[in-house]
Parts: structure tokens; sequence; C-alpha cells
């Protein structure tokens, strides 16, 4: 006899429009001008993407210096890159197509114009994410600091008016307290006028947040080195569902633990592919009756253009 078990399916969840755009931007490529094509580090945070991706002929590298054909065109990736990167192409004479989220490179602007206008610059986000070397990347060194964490903020100074801008795939509430810790200690400090943290972030995380205080258990589909889900299941964890986890490239189902629940969440990264998403429903089929009900917080209807050289 199978157990029974209910599971709250949160949509929006997986690809957004800026994974969507990139990896469309690799396909693209390949079919306008042949394999190989190189790719600057992960084009999203996903190996299932990257494997596929790699089927159909492109080379993944985390370097234009490892690059063996300096006549293929090279892909720089969804994170974005820092300002010397497309320079180093453009002296080696490489052919490139950024594909760097929209979004990101709002940020990109952001950073310069503050920089111009003569501010001192924050950037909320995490040490080492590609993101963040990309963003930081856009100025002369020592121009942007970074700040992970509220306590980081009591050591702050600045002479300068100070102005402020974020990684966009973190947390929404934990940022929200970083930025009223910065404008408690500099009330005139500037935000961008449309926040940074994106569109499809947010709507990921309301979604969980919806449906974790009515789990047993919360499971996201996603990578171990991405950042957006993690923070999904950090979310999943501050919204009432302690047992929350991220279900990675070549991790097992924890059918024991799921056999013990009546109800678990479910929901997946913005650069996690469906068919892993219905992969996990499929396992879970195999011991448990299931029905599913899909939570349904937002509509997503952003479309982004491909780059002019694609067209």
């Amino acid at each position: 006899m199978k157990n029974e078990l209910k599971i709250l399916l949160a949509a929006p969840r997986g690809f957004c429009a800026g994974v969507d755009r990139a990896i469309e931007i690799v396909k693209k490529t390949l079919n306008k001008y042949g394999s190989p094509v190189y790719v600057r580090h992960e084009i999203v945070h996903n190996k299932n993407v990257v494997e596929s991706l790699k089927k159909l002929g492109a080379i993944f590298v985390e370097e234009l210096s490892e690059i063996s054909d300096l006549s293929r065109p090279v892909i720089f990736s969804a994170h974005g890159v820092p300002k010397k990167i497309p320079e180093e192409a453009k002296l080696k004479k490489i052919f490139y197509v950024d594909a760097t989220c929209p979004l990101v490179s709002k940020v990109h602007r952001e950073t310069e114009q503050l920089h111009k206008n003569g501010y001192d610059i924050v950037l909320i986000g995490h040490r080492d994410h590609p993101e963040v070397i990309g963003t930081m990347g856009q100025l002369p060194k020592d121009s942007i600091k970074l700040i992970e964490t509220i306590d980081e903020v009591k050591n702050l100074k600045s002479t300068k008016p100070l102005a402020y801008v974020t990684q966009t795939t973190l947390s929404v509430d934990d940022t929200k307290e970083i930025i009223d810790a910065l404008k408690l200690k500099f009330p005139e400090a500037k935000g961008p006028i449309k926040e940074d943290i994106c569109y499809a972030t947010t709507n990921r995380q309301a979604a969980v947040k919806k449906i974790a205080p009515n789990c047993e258990m919360f499971f996201i589909i996603g990578s171990s080195n991405s950042s957006n889900s993690a923070r999904l299941v950090e979310v999943a964890k501050k919204s009432g569902c302690k047992n929350s986890e991220l279900i990675f490239y070549g991790k097992k189902v924890p059918i024991e633990k799921i056999k013990n629940c009546k109800t678990i969440g479910l929901s997946s990264g913005a650069s996690a592919p469906e068919e892993l998403v219905q992969n996990f429903i499929s396992e879970i089929k195999k011991n448990m009756n299931v029905s599913i009900e899909e939570v349904i917080t937002a509509n997503e209807k952003v479309v982004f253009k491909l780059p002019k050289e694609l067209h």
C-alpha cells in the first residue's frame, strides 16, 4: 500500500528570461557559426544545461587564455564579466557575443553612472560570485566596496555621498535588512530607482514563502553553485519549513524521508530546467501516490531580445 503525498508546486519556478536568453544565444551562435563555440564560465549555473550545450559543440573555459582557436566565437556568461574581459577579447581579435542578463547589465550601468557622479559605491552581494566579480570589474580598483552582512555596515566609512547597488539574485528579506542598516547609518544613501534584485528572484522567493509554512519538507531543484537556488532554500527555512534542502546534479531523491511526509513543497532555481522538476516528481511517484497542487503567485511574461549579432 503506497502512502499518499501532496506536492505543493511553486509557480513561477525554474528558468527566468535571462537564462532563457543566454541558452538561446549559445544555440543560435552554434547554428550561425558552427562548432566549436567557446563559452567563458558556465553560461548559467546548472550542470545539466552545461552538459547539453557541450553535446551541441560548446566548449567551456574559465579564462580567454584557455581558448586554443582564436578564430572561433566566444560567449560571455549570463552573470556578466569585468570590463577587462571584452577589452582582452578585442586585443586578441576574438569575436564575442555577450550573454549578460539585461538586468545585470542595468546594475553595471548604474555603477558606472554613480562613479561618474562622484559617489562612494557599495555593492551588496556574495564575494567570489561571478556576477559580483563582473559588477565590481566595471570600475577602477577600489572604487566599489562589497558588503555581505549587516555587521560589515558598522565598519563602513564614507567621506563622499554614498550609493548602493545589489547583486540580482539575493534574498529579498536579507537585502532589505542590510539596506535598512545602511540607511540608518547613512540617511542620504542613494539606492537604485528600480531595485536591483531581479523580478524572477523576487517572484520565486514569494512563491516559496507562501507554500513553506504548509510543508513538512521543501525541495529546491538547482545547482550547488547557484546563488538564487541557495537563497530559495534559505527562504523556505525562514518561512517555516526547517527541513528544506537543495537537490543538485547527482544527488539522490531522499525517498525514505519523503515517505514520512503528508505534504512537501517543490520549486526550482532560475537556471534549473523544468525536466529536472518532472524527473524528481516521477521518482517520488514510483514510491507514493502523489497529488500535485500548483500554487501560482505571479505570471511572468518577460522576454529579452537577443544581441544584434544574432539577428
